[in-house]
């Protein structure tokens, strides 16, 4: 009886070890996963954030012109800005509409 009890006590920790092992096994998974996960959106974060730190201010703008683009820019009045829609066919200009917010 004392063997029995033995081989059956040795049978459920190996059975339990391997239930804790599968378990910890999928959460490390999902665990790897969510990192990585987290990883490409902090880097398209950091790219983002470095566009617009770069982009965003008028001197880096003006700056940028005249490294890159000599005198190629021209500065447009906005209402002079019109749309061009093509829908079935038919083709319309329309006046550039701003809102304000």
């Amino acid at each position: 009886m004392k063997k029995m009890i033995l081989i059956f006590t040795i049978f459920s920790l190996i059975l339990f070890t391997a239930i804790i092992k599968n378990s910890a096994k999928k959460i490390e998974d999902e665990l790897f996963t969510t990192k990585e996960n987290l990883r490409v959106l902090d880097s398209e974060y950091e790219n983002i954030m470095l566009e617009h730190d770069y982009l965003s201010s008028a001197e880096k703008l003006l700056e940028f012109q005249s490294l890159y683009f000599d005198d190629q820019l021209i500065q447009k009045n906005i209402k002079n800005i019109k749309i061009y829609n093509i829908s079935k066919n038919k083709k319309q200009v329309e006046e550039l509409k701003i809102l304000k917010k």
